[in-house]
């Protein structure tokens, strides 16, 4: 039998090389991708925050100036607790804002020896959590997720929070 198509019917087919070679390129692009993601989901960049690690002492340190406590519950298994840390921790505005008028506390829920008070005392179950609460450690403002810069200023902008700040 023979085939009765006329050349001009066929269609070209790609040779296996080229496919097999474009599944291999498309493979390596897609690693090199992903582990930059990665790097880029698990990068904390230093900050200049002077925090206190436990709520004890920045209780004492809070009566003692007068200033009200931010307390920021993190986990170092959070990857929204580390892009709060590298877009709004990180920033230099908020650096100074804070050092200036707060007590930061940094807990990390996955070291309950350090935070068990703080945990039992507000109730945390979600990271990030960022609670703003006066020298005595009343709660003034609560939020529970991640925020932005922006969004995080103007919880520090809030009246009833911004008359504590001397």
């Amino acid at each position: 039998m023979q085939d009765t198509t006329a050349p001009a019917e066929r269609t070209p087919q790609p040779s296996p090389g080229i496919v097999l070679w474009l599944w291999r390129w498309f493979w390596r692009v897609t690693l090199v991708v992903s582990l930059g993601y990665a790097w880029y989901c698990f990068y904390v960049p230093k900050n200049d925050i002077a925090w206190v690690d436990k709520y004890p002492s920045a209780r004492q340190l809070a009566a003692q100036s007068g200033k009200p406590m931010i307390l920021f519950f993190t986990g170092k298994w959070c990857v929204p607790c580390r892009i709060m840390k590298r877009t709004v921790w990180a920033d230099d505005e908020v650096e100074s804002m804070v050092n200036a008028g707060f007590i930061p506390i940094l807990l990390d829920v996955g070291e309950p020896a350090a935070s068990s008070e703080a945990l039992e005392r507000y109730q945390i179950y979600v990271t990030p959590t960022t609670i703003i609460a006066d020298a005595d450690g009343n709660v003034l403002e609560q939020v529970q997720g991640a925020m932005n810069k922006s969004e995080f200023l103007t919880l520090l902008e809030k009246p009833h929070v911004s008359k504590l700040v001397p």
